[in-house]
């Protein structure tokens, strides 16, 4: 009887234990946050020739951590690595303009979408292309950023291309800009920018209708951060209400963007 009185007993300090320990894991103060932003993918991330982060990413999550009274140490990360860099532990959250898929999913868990996402077909000036199925690309030279969701899109939808895949955004643009591309396909907001206020830009446009098919655009832009951090999920979902809620969201938006990003309307 004393036996069993003593398991009992263990078997209820063991359930306290691990109740006090889970209670404790879902309110883990956050006052210390590393974020991963790409820092090639302007106007969203990019770096200055000091070395120093800057863009829309960086600035809104400046802005979150402001409101989660949160001390953020923010760090460029190349796009191939940025989601295994996460799971590893290098860092807490990824702001970097990604998109919300589902095959994502299955590796970390997102916030609500910061902005709407669409891709776009880009193409020089001038260019008799008008059919974007794939026996309308046959045989065209089709640049995209590897590993994104761009670079999924047309390696499933144009099989008959030449695809070009890229380390970054910039390298596709540069390879565009020079002839070396017939077409992209790339981010809709980027494009706009890089296509109406850069010098290289000019030499190119947005043609045919949005992309916006759910599989590869997904839910529209998100934070991500691993599966076992809901509470830093939470909390990242609290501040962003509240950026949008003071208009902190909006004077950002409006320092680089010509129209409302959050809505796209």
């Amino acid at each position: 009887m004393t036996v069993l009185r003593m398991l009992t007993g263990f078997a209820a300090a063991s359930l306290t234990v691990l109740a006090v320990a889970s209670t404790q894991a879902q309110t883990k103060d956050w006052d210390k946050v590393r974020i991963a932003t790409e820092g090639a993918y302007p106007p969203f991330n990019a770096v200055d020739s000091s070395g120093k982060l800057f863009g829309f990413d960086v600035d809104i999550a400046n802005a979150l951590c402001e409101k989660m009274q949160a001390d953020c140490t923010i760090v460029a990360q190349d796009w191939d690595g940025i989601i295994p860099g996460l799971l590893a532990g290098k860092y807490d959250v990824i702001v970097a303009s990604m998109f919300i898929t589902e095959e994502r999913k299955q590796k970390v868990s997102f916030t609500e979408p910061y902005y709407k996402a669409a891709m776009t077909y880009v193409v020089p000036k001038g260019s008799d292309i008008t059919d974007f199925s794939d026996k309308g690309l046959k045989g065209k030279v089709i640049g995209a950023q590897a590993g994104a969701t761009q670079g999924e899109y047309v390696s499933a939808v144009h099989p008959s291309a030449d695809i070009r895949l890229y380390r970054s955004q910039d390298e596709v643009n540069l390879d565009l800009a020079n002839g070396r591309l017939d077409l992209q396909v790339s981010d809709l907001i980027p494009m706009l920018e890089w296509t109406e206020k850069t010098e290289d830009g000019k030499c190119c446009e947005l043609v045919g209708e949005p992309i916006t098919s759910v599989e590869y655009v997904g839910d529209g832009v998100g934070m991500a951060v691993r599966k076992e951090d809901e509470d830093l999920r939470k909390q990242l979902n609290e501040a962003l209400a509240q950026i949008v809620a003071d208009g902190t969201y909006a004077k950002i938006n409006d320092v680089y963007f010509s129209r409302d990003i959050y809505t796209l309307d």
